[in-house]
This record gives C-alpha cells, sequence and structure tokens, in this order.
C-alpha cells in the first residue's frame, strides 16, 4: 500500500461538516441491490423529502443520491449507514422483506426471535461499490435490533484513496483467508494481519479498512449504530 498518500486520504462516510464526496460504481446492481435503492425511494418519498434536502441531512450530493434511487449504483454499506441516520432510520430497515415469511414490517410487533437459514441470506452489496467489498445480510428479518450483522468478503485490491469512517462499533471474525486491517489513530498507521479464526473489534469513527493477503477472504461483520439515529 502507499504510504506517501495516507494523509490526503478521506473517508468515503465524512464527518459531520465535510466536503461531499460520490463513488463510482463498477457493476449494475443486483436484484437485491435494486430492491435497497427501492426502499430508499420509497421513504424519502413517504417523509417528504426531496433530494435536495437529503443530500443537504446526508452530506452526499443529490447527483449521488439520484443514481441509487434509480438502481445505477450499489452503495457500499457505509454510506447506507449514512443515510438511514439521517433520515431517522434503521440500517435493517433497507434489508427488510415485508412479503418474505417471517419478516417483521414496520407496523407489526416485532418478534423477539429472528432465524435466518443459509438459503435465505439476503446479499446487499456485491461487489458494487467503488471498494470491492461483498456484504450479504445474515438478519434481515429483524426490524428493531441493535447489531446489523454481515457475510462480508474483502477484495485483494482496494481503492487506496479511502478510509472508512462512520459511527458505531464494529466486531469482525474471519472465517477464511488472511486479512490486513489498516487504522489510523492519532495521526498514526497501524496495520494488523487476522488470519482464520482471529478476531478485532474497534470504533468505526476509527478511519479503518482492510484487505484479503492471499485471494478474497470471507468474515462475519457486526455493526452497531448509534442510539441516536435522527442525528447527522
Amino acid at each position: 500500500m502507499a504510504a506517501k498518500s495516507l494523509e490526503r486520504h478521506r473517508s468515503p462516510l465524512q464527518s459531520e461538516g465535510a466536503p461531499r464526496q460520490d463513488h463510482d460504481s463498477t457493476s449494475s446492481p443486483s436484484e437485491d441491490e435494486e430492491a435497497v435503492c427501492q426502499r430508499l425511494r420509497h421513504a424519502r418519498i413517504e417523509q417528504g423529502l426531496t433530494l435536495e434536502a437529503l443530500a443537504e441531512q446526508s452530506g452526499f450530493t443529490k447527483g449521488y443520491l439520484s443514481k441509487i434511487e434509480n438502481g445505477k449504483k450499489a452503495p457500499p454499506i457505509a454510506s447506507l449507514a449514512r443515510i438511514a441516520r439521517a433520515m431517522g432510520l434503521e440500517l435493517s430497515y433497507f434489508f427488510l422483506d415485508p412479503e418474505q415469511p417471517g419478516s417483521a414490517s414496520n407496523d407489526d410487533v416485532d418478534s423477539p426471535v429472528s432465524v435466518v437459514h443459509h438459503w435465505e441470506r439476503k446479499p446487499v452489496v456485491r461487489g458494487g461499490s467503488a471498494y470491492g467489498y461483498d456484504y450479504v445480510s445474515l438478519a434481515h428479518k429483524k426490524h428493531a435490533k441493535y447489531m446489523d450483522p454481515f457475510m462480508f468478503t474483502f477484495p485483494s485490491e482496494i481503492n487506496l484513496d479511502y478510509f472508512f469512517e462512520h459511527p458505531g462499533e464494529e466486531f469482525v471474525f474471519l472465517l477464511s483467508g488472511k486479512v490486513e486491517f489498516e487504522f489510523k489513530v492519532r495521526g498514526k498507521l497501524l496495520r494488523y494481519e487476522l488470519e482464520a479464526g482471529d478476531s478485532l473489534y474497534f470504533e468505526s469513527s476509527t478511519p479503518h479498512r482492510g484487505r484479503a493477503l492471499e485471494g478474497d477472504a470471507q468474515a462475519i461483520v457486526v455493526v452497531t449504530e448509534p442510539t441516536s439515529v435522527g442525528s447527522v
């Protein structure tokens, strides 16, 4: 990795008040990704928000949000988390399928138990972002929850221009392969190499990123969001 460019790197989830950023996609959204895009549009219209207003609240450009809604962009989970907070929604809102048996709708009393069989896993992002990561939601049936667990595939090639940075905390348990994680802590670059069976817990506001060292690597990633989801 090119250490010389680390100091100018910005996260795809900028801190509040930072310049807005767009993120290019190199592949077309899948059917599940399109469903996420449609739910964003539905929620925005239901809340009476214009694209301009949502852009102002989320920090993303109107053009980027429009491309998401039209199914032309597959946003990374971190971007969806920021949009969800701006709209006062849980991240899980984008993955719920009201028509699927066992799913809880916004009007139902949420069940204390939610089972997702392996054949029911919901792909959310399949390398659709500029960062190449694949996400599969593992708890999309559960509406009210404090955690969002995903099956995460790390690519060996990543965009060197970005660190991820957003509110909340994350837990990573590596299932297969080897992954190099990088963090920026108090102006210093920290690197950790993880192999299958290793785990990692960190504050998501710490600039971070990871890449596979020997082909693709898979991990269970659990993301927690601040309780005050309505704040931007």
